[in-house]
């Protein structure tokens, strides 16, 4: 059958969420191109590769239970634009701006592509402020800065999700006027969504959050893209209302697992770890997009899960290049109890450098770090022969350490609820000050249990 106009095409095949489609005109859709089903125009699939001279591998963003071979298709010749604005603020919407938290529809005549060029390298503007988060154990060791990225790190069930809610929280109660928050969960768990709603509700913020959420269930191209209209959405924040904005996605793991399922359906040869081999520029576009400008700063904090607790992962290790801080979480701290379960040691931050922080917080970081190395080569030691067999000097480093671990953990305000223990903000200096005079001695008549669970050193008296 001869075809009726230069931007209509057939289905070739089907495989999964991809669509082959096949265009024998002179016209050929560009990538992101969104095509409709002629008979069904709600039923829309996007252009995401070539497959052939006149074949396209396409993505689908609705139910294709009406797409069969053969089918026609109707190029629109526009890229997927999503609903953006200052009524974003305060709702939960998917993908497509559609409302999802039973609130009246969204309505709102501006709208964008989800595909926008990062800014010219001449506008990007690095920050070194500091952001106080109230977490000892994150101020202290992986401080955060204004515009920076922040990553956390961790498997399944270790407090990710947790930590990346109480850093909103404490966040984005400082200054409501001047900051605006976005909220991206890339194959949320909808519990941990609805948790998320009722928390900022509560604590009367959620009027300055913005939340762009695809579920589990949802298929692999919604998962792909949500992530791509959540930068859309903070990039608005940023030129258009001049606000900073604190970006906070959770997963980015689920993001590069979701380009993984799509590519595998569009016979891509896999690369390292299995994964795609356009991993790394999928990064880049998400990434290179959230920067600081002149107009105003983009603070973006990324939960990465660690699939099967591994590091090395190289999903995991495509992230690593972008983020100014990474904060890791620790199963082995998490089973002994102490939460936050950051490992100290194996987070960093390019923050913990004297022309960022004070030299004071630079040496009680530091000298921190030295007495935690210390103590764990002398762990294997008192396992086996036992801590009356350590020096003298071992012994107060290793007594020491154990306190300062226990001082580490912190009550928060997120899960005051579940724990029956209220939240705990507490402010940098005194972490510092706390640290450095347990690290003196200052405590030394003190037992390590004196200092779970509090907030200033002074309570542990």
């Amino acid at each position: 059958m001869p075809y009726i106009s230069e931007q209509l095409g057939k289905v070739k095949s089907l495989k999964g969420y991809i669509v082959e489609v096949e265009f024998m005109g002179n016209l050929k859709p560009n990538i992101n191109d969104i095509l409709v089903l002629e008979k069904d125009t709600s039923v829309k699939m996007q252009v995401y590769k070539s497959s052939g001279l006149t074949t396209f591998y396409c993505i689908s963003l609705t139910h294709i239970s009406g797409v069969g071979r053969g089918s026609n298709v109707i190029n629109t010749q526009q890229p997927l634009t999503v609903p953006i604005g200052e009524q974003m603020l305060g709702r939960v919407i998917d993908l497509f701006g559609t409302a999802k938290d039973s609130k009246p529809a969204i309505n709102t005549n501006e709208s964008t592509s989800i595909y926008q060029n990062p800014p010219p390298y001449t506008q990007v503007q690095s920050n070194t402020d500091l952001l106080e988060t109230g977490i000892k154990v994150v101020d202290l060791f992986s401080p955060l800065t204004k515009g920076g990225k922040t990553g956390l790190f961790g498997g399944s069930g270790v407090g990710k999700t947790i930590l990346l809610s109480e850093i909103l929280h404490n966040i984005v109660n400082k200054d409501k006027e001047k900051n605006v928050s976005v909220f991206c969960g890339v194959g949320e768990r909808t519990r941990e969504g609805h948790e998320l709603y009722l928390e900022l509700t509560r604590t009367g913020v959620l009027d300055h959050v913005a939340i762009v959420l695809s579920s589990m269930g949802d298929s692999p191209s919604i998962r792909f893209l949500t992530a791509m209209a959540g930068v859309t959405h903070a990039e608005y924040f940023r030129d258009v209302m001049k606000k900073d904005v604190l970006f906070f996605i959770d997963n980015v793991f689920r993001f590069a697992q979701a380009g993984n399922e799509l590519s595998l359906l569009m016979d891509y040869i896999p690369s390292e770890d299995g994964y795609q081999p356009t991993l790394g520029s999928e990064m880049a576009n998400l990434h290179e997009r959230l920067v600081s400008t002149q107009s105003a700063a983009i603070t973006s904090i990324e939960a990465i899960y660690l699939p099967a607790d591994d590091l090395m992962d190289q999903g995991v290790q495509a992230v690593f290049d972008y983020l100014d801080s990474a904060i890791v979480l620790s199963r082995d701290i998490y089973r002994e109890g102490r939460l936050p379960a950051v490992d100290i040691l194996a987070s960093s931050s390019n923050a913990l450098n004297v022309r960022t922080i004070t030299p004071m917080h630079y040496y009680v970081a530091t000298k921190g770090q030295t007495i935690l190395s210390k103590s764990n080569s002398l762990e294997r030691i008192v396992s086996l022969v036992g801590e009356a067999e350590l020096s003298d000097e071992d012994r107060v480093v290793y007594k020491r350490s154990k306190k300062l671990k226990n001082y580490m953990t912190q009550n928060f305000f997120v899960s005051a609820e579940q724990t029956g223990r209220p939240g705990v903000y507490v402010p940098l200096e005194t972490t510092i000050n706390d640290v450095k005079d347990i690290i003196e001695g200052k405590y030394d008549e003190l037992t390590e249990d004196k200092f779970l669970f509090i907030g200033s050193a002074s309570e542990a008296l």
